[in-house]
Order: structure tokens, then sequence, then C-alpha cells
């Protein structure tokens, strides 16, 4: 007998659940959280950079200075639409909901998650600042105090700053006395997600697979922005054969529906999704260094 809890609404819940969980980059970058949007590929989108401010001396003669709040915006075209689609048999549905978590949704939302990885970490294209490591130095992550004083000199904030890394570069920051010794950095070796490797020299660090060219990057969040939003459901479907879920910025649409050349029931799983480098300046690369530098 099916198992009545497995509905498109359960499943879309726990498809946006575990792709929260999954992915990396969409954590760390600056976030538009409206969720009122439904539109289509292509519609533009504009993103509010967060407000800089300027501190001024107290003169008790002439009182506190009253500053203008200067917003800034950007246009973000939404024009990305990552799609998993699959077939499900009777019997899968038959399956419980950790089951079919398993299975199905965890793969899914993994897919999903790398194409978001690979796709903000398109954006370092953009930038011009660039730092390089000796891989054979003993301390290796010293590419780290170059990274944050090339962002220190341009004014970057140090709270929040993140480092992703490739995995030749995670390697070798791992086997950096320097790196690996929590307990002189403060973070007990303990790491808040998979993919972090904790903070270490100024940085939160974190690898990932997805950066195959050898650039890793550092950066402050307002460096670049993620935007996604939910497609509007198909007019013509039944009840219960879509369902719309948003969770902290992150927005999927769940389509059942029936292939009848194939007789068997698909689900499709998409989103809209844009990126955009919001300030080149708070950001830099890190390069092995090769002969000529």
């Amino acid at each position: 007998m099916a198992n009545q809890l497995l509905t498109l609404n359960v499943i879309a819940r726990e498809a946006i659940a575990t792709l929260y969980e999954q992915t990396v980059m969409a954590g760390l970058v600056h976030r538009d959280y409206e969720g009122d949007f439904t539109g289509n590929s292509g519609d533009t989108i504009t993103v509010r950079k967060p407000a800089v401010f300027q501190v001024n001396e107290f003169d008790r003669t002439k009182g506190i200075q009253i500053q203008d709040v200067k917003e800034s915006s950007v246009p973000v075209t939404i024009d990305r639409i990552p799609d998993v689609s699959f077939a499900v048999t009777s019997e899968d549905w038959s399956l419980r909901i950790s089951d079919f978590r398993e299975q199905f949704l965890q793969p899914a939302m993994e897919a999903i998650s790398q194409y978001t990885d690979r796709l903000v970490l398109s954006l370092r294209s953009d930038i011009t600042q660039a730092v390089a490591y000796d891989p054979t130095a003993q301390h290796v992550s010293d590419v780290l105090i170059d990274a944050g004083k090339t962002l220190s000199d341009a004014n970057v904030p140090t709270s929040m700053r993140r480092a992703v890394a490739d995995t030749t570069l995670t390697a070798l920051f791992q086997k950096d006395p320097l790196f690996v010794q929590a307990d002189k950095v403060g973070d007990d070796g303990t790491a808040l997600r998979e993919a972090s490797i904790g903070r270490k020299r100024g940085f939160d660090n974190y690898m990932t697979q997805n950066i195959t060219d050898g650039v890793s990057v550092a950066f402050r969040r307002e460096a670049f922005a993620l935007v996604t939003r939910t497609l509007p459901l198909p007019k013509g479907i039944g009840a219960g054969q879509g369902a719309i879920v948003n969770y902290k910025g992150l927005g999927l649409r769940v389509i059942y529906g029936y292939d009848m050349s194939k007789k068997q029931d698909i689900i499709s799983i998409d989103c809209l999704m844009g990126v955009k480098t919001l300030d080149p300046k708070r950001a830099v690369l890190i390069k092995q260094k090769t002969a000529e530098s």
C-alpha cells in the first residue's frame, strides 16, 4: 500500500531542506531573500547592496552628524533554470520518506547544489586582484595573510571573510602545521559543516571540488550575489501535481506528471537563478605561483 505521507508537498519540503544543507557557496555570498516573486527566465531583479557609512568624531559643540543612507542597487538577471527530472515507479511511491530522500532527493539536490556552486564560482572571472602561493613552502597558508592584506588595503571589513579553496590547496593547508593547530586559533578544531575546514588565519575556510582550474578565492559576502526565485506553477495541472517551497532564500518548484509513452510518473524539480559580482574589490584570487610569477 502506498505511503500516504509521501505527497508532493512533503517531497518539496524535503528537497529544499536537503538543498540548503548541501550548498556551499549559496550560504557564503550575498543573498536576496524576497520570496514573493514568481516570474520567468530572463526577468531582472534589483538587488540592494549594503549601505556604507563613515565614522565621525563627536564634537559636543556641533553635535552629531546625521548621514544620509545611500543604498545602492544592482540589476541581476535571473536567466538560469537548473532542472532535475526523474521517473518514479509505483514501487518508489510506496517508499518511506526517509528512503525516498536517500534514493532520489539527496542525489537530485546534490546535482543542483553543485550547479549552484559552479555558477557562483564563475564570477571569479570578474576579479582582478590576486595573490600567489608556493606549493613547496612550509607554511602554504601564509597566502591567506597575503589575501587578507589585499582585502584590508581595499578597506574590506575583517569580519565575515571567507576563503574557498580547491582540493589541492586544501590538502596543502591541512599539511601546514600553522593551519592545523586549532588550539592556536581558537576554533577547537570544530567545523559547522562538512565543507568547512575551520576559521584560520583570518578566514572561514571551505573546500569545494567545483574549482577545477586551480584558482581559489577569498572574499567577503558582499563581493558576489546569488538570487533564486520560483517559477510559477503550470496552468492546467491538477490538485496535488505541483508545489512551491521557499526556504532561506532558496526556492524550488516541484511538478508531478505522467509520461504516457513510457507509462511512468515523472517528478521535475527546478528554480530560477542568477548571479552577479557586486564589488570585485571585496574578493581576491588565490593562485599557484608559476615560473613567471
